[in-house]
């Protein structure tokens, strides 16, 4: 078994050393959990948009057949900002969509295209194909869609520069993928209010975009495993367990400390110092969390999502999920999710001034992680947390939401009326893709 397993993770790139992590007894173990990190890392079957600026609050789906799905507010269709017009059905009818909500609803274009995975900005979709080719669409206003002509597109269309992608993110100002060698590559928006956005290397000082996907030369010696994009700095965690950051430390976002900002990726020496390896990362609006292979999660920035209650410059232990194994993090915004070994999901963070995003029942801050009750009968396999809504999945494939009824594409036939879904609550006739 371990033979075989040595030959699948050398067959996906995986860097398999000689020797034994510290503290790990057996190889099969091991290996095993190495290919299931690799496989949360580059597929997710559920994204959720911000609207943290006023963008379109919307949710994506990957169903169990590759098939790539869309829930909005039918006005979003109706004016092509952010799904092809009418998505193939008549949404514009009051018939058509309970509530001005338009269901998960099959995107036209990318019938025969099988999906794997995808993400989303506040005004911007990606989607990464079997084949390792990416789809944009959306506002192209500040370069996020990777196209040379830096246009907007409501119908899904190919990133033409990038092949043999493994995995994608998406944030309000930029985009990122990582390819099969572990290359990463990220467009869109160079600097915000003078600080950098993250983009990972220099541009001219009178360039404010990069309108198509551009290598991060200064981590090319490494081999990236998995990137976070925050509202202005991106984290990047590689084969070897380190974790990079680069962009604007604002609330001390980049982890080290001080106040400066950083152009280029810069190793987190704290993270470093405690000796583990991280397999995960994750970033929302100015906080950041990091995942060991032991299941531990290090929090920092933005005291009202990192997991401490309070702003904290430089990574510390989350104290308050020490006690649970984590295997997933996630982070948007102001909000921040973790799901557990036995597939328990807690939530933490703020969302908007009226939101239910964190379903805990009540339109309220939750500074540290707690426990999502309503969840308890659920086995989660993966989230996706947003500023005013939520997604979760279930081990079968069984989709959950909570938050902005408009976004989760939720009818009053299937939840109790009002602008929010308090509780966690069933969208019916879906079912998607989940990591075994």
């Amino acid at each position: 078994m371990e033979t075989e397993l040595r030959r699948r993770a050398e067959a996906r790139g995986l860097h398999i050393s000689s020797s034994l992590p510290e503290g790990v007894v057996s190889w099969v173990p091991y290996l095993l959990k190495r290919g299931f990190y690799d496989a949360l890392m580059r597929e997710a079957a559920i994204a959720v948009g911000a609207a943290l600026f006023g963008g379109s609050p919307h949710s994506l789906f990957v169903d169990r057949k590759g098939r790539l799905h869309l829930a909005c507010p039918r006005e979003e269709i109706n004016a092509g900002r952010i799904g092809e017009p009418l998505l193939g059905n008549d949404w514009g009818s009051d018939a058509g969509a309970s509530n001005g909500s338009v269901p998960p609803t099959l995107v036209p274009s990318m019938h025969d295209t099988r999906i794997v995975s995808v993400a989303s900005g506040d005004r911007h979709c990606l989607a990464l194909s079997a084949e390792g080719e990416v789809y944009s669409w959306g506002d192209g206003t500040h370069g996020v869609l990777g196209h040379a002509d830096g246009s907007t597109s409501a119908r899904p269309r190919r990133i033409e520069t990038l092949t043999h992608v493994e995995s994608i993110a998406a944030a309000t100002f930029k985009s990122a993928a990582v390819d099969d060698r572990g290359s990463l590559f990220i467009w869109g928006r160079a600097t915000l209010t003078e600080k950098p956005a993250g983009l990972g290397y220099e541009l001219d000082p009178a360039t404010e975009l990069r309108l198509t996907p551009k290598r991060v030369d200064a981590l090319s010696e490494d081999r990236v495993m998995g990137v976070a994009l925050g509202y202005n700095f991106t984290l990047a965690v590689t084969d070897a367990g380190a974790v990079f950051l680069f962009g604007s430390s604002r609330l001390g976002a980049l982890g080290h400390g001080l106040s400066t900002s950083e152009v280029l990726p810069r190793r987190i020496e704290a993270l470093a110092e405690t000796g583990r390896r991280f397999v995960a990362v994750a970033a929302g609006k100015d906080h950041a969390l990091a995942l060991t292979e032991e299941g531990l999660v290090y929090g920092w920035g933005d005291g009202r999502a990192n997991g401490h209650g309070h702003e904290q410059r430089t990574p510390q232990l989350v104290a308050a999920l020490a006690g649970v194994r984590v295997l997933l993090v996630y982070a948007h915004a102001c909000s921040s999710c973790a799901v557990t070994e036995k597939g328990e999901l807690y939530a933490w963070g703020e969302g908007d001034y009226n939101s239910f995003n964190l379903g805990h029942g009540v339109a309220a801050p939750q500074l540290t992680p707690k426990r999502v009750e309503a969840l308890s009968g659920v086995k989660v396999a993966a989230a996706a947390v947003g500023f005013r809504h939520t997604l979760v999945a279930g081990k079968n494939g069984v989709v959950w939401g909570f938050g902005e009824r408009a976004a989760l594409g939720l009818g009053e036939a299937d939840a109790p009326p009002g602008y929010n879904v308090v509780q966690p609550t069933l969208i019916p006739n879906l079912r998607v893709r989940t990591v075994p």
